[in-house]
């Protein structure tokens, strides 16, 4: 009895080390992921996915036929991510622009600034599929060319939702201070402006970050939906249904991989800068 005492407790120190172990922690999250796309993939080739959702291979082909098709349009794709990306990228820049601007006018007029940022966040909670067609009617008067006005329409609801994600978090960081670090620039009777740049916008860094993790990948999706009701026929999401229209099921697929690729990049990209500024700054 003792000594199966402690052969579980050798059991149990083992799986104990290797839990906390950071190695394997950090090789589990890679792994394990892996193994559940694998896993999913054989399933999905396999037919056993469309079993279970009871769909055929019609409406839900193999992950085989997607590339095949990936591959003969691929072309065809690139300039349609490409526009997508633009208009993603375009109100993204704006959008996290305009949010920081409106926290630090916040910021420095708290009692103006708390009631504009509950407006700004309230467009965060428009739908999509609401805001695109009004914009679309908004933008009806900007060009003759329906191409452009459907790219300023895109990208004006891609910046509404960037700029409120980046607003509300922006603020956090620009009025969540130290107390420490407050009061030792009130006793080196610093000035506001340096107030800002010395304390305030390093602060703010973090939550800059924390905003884009958010808006990043909704502003893709935003730019993916919004081109659903655009005037001009361009853009991942435009194909998406277009395809699913014409009942081609196969070739939407292919476009929902595209969006999916486009959302996998913009994420790493995005962990890669905070990484490097991160470690910069020290923070």
């Amino acid at each position: 009895m003792d000594a199966a005492q402690r052969k579980i407790g050798r059991r149990k120190s083992l799986a104990r080390r290797l839990s906390e172990d950071k190695k394997v922690q950090a090789a589990a999250a890679v792994v394990l992921p892996v193994l559940l796309g694998i896993l999913i993939f054989g399933l999905w080739q396999g037919g056993v996915l469309q079993t279970i959702f009871r769909t055929d291979s019609f409406t839900l082909p193999a992950p085989t036929r997607i590339a095949s098709l990936f591959r003969d349009n691929f072309g065809k794709v690139v300039t349609n991510a490409r526009d997508t990306v633009t208009v993603a990228l375009a109100g993204l820049i704006i959008g996290s622009l305009l949010g920081y601007g409106a926290a630090i006018l916040a910021s420095f007029f708290p009692n103006m600034g708390k009631g504009g940022l509950s407006i700004v966040g309230a467009f965060a909670s428009i739908p999509v599929v609401a805001l695109a067609p009004v914009m679309n009617n908004w933008t009806r008067d900007v060009s003759t060319e329906a191409s452009s006005r459907s790219m300023v329409a895109k990208i004006l609801v891609v910046m509404l939702i960037a700029a409120a994600d980046m607003g509300l978090n922006a603020y956090r960081g620009l009025t969540e201070l130290k107390p420490y670090a407050k009061d030792l620039m009130a006793t080196y009777a610093a000035p506001r402006r340096m107030v800002f740049l010395k304390l305030q916008l390093p602060n703010s860094v973090p939550y800059i970050f924390t905003a884009l993790k958010v808006s990043v990948p909704a502003s893709i999706m935003t730019a993916i939906v919004s081109e659903y009701f655009a005037e001009y026929i361009t853009g991942v999401g435009r194909q998406i249904r277009e395809n699913i229209v014409l009942a081609q099921y196969a070739t939407a697929w292919v476009y929902i991989t595209a969006a999916c690729i486009i959302g996998l990049l913009a994420y790493v990209i995005l962990m890669i800068v905070q990484a490097a500024v991160m470690k910069r700054y020290h923070f």
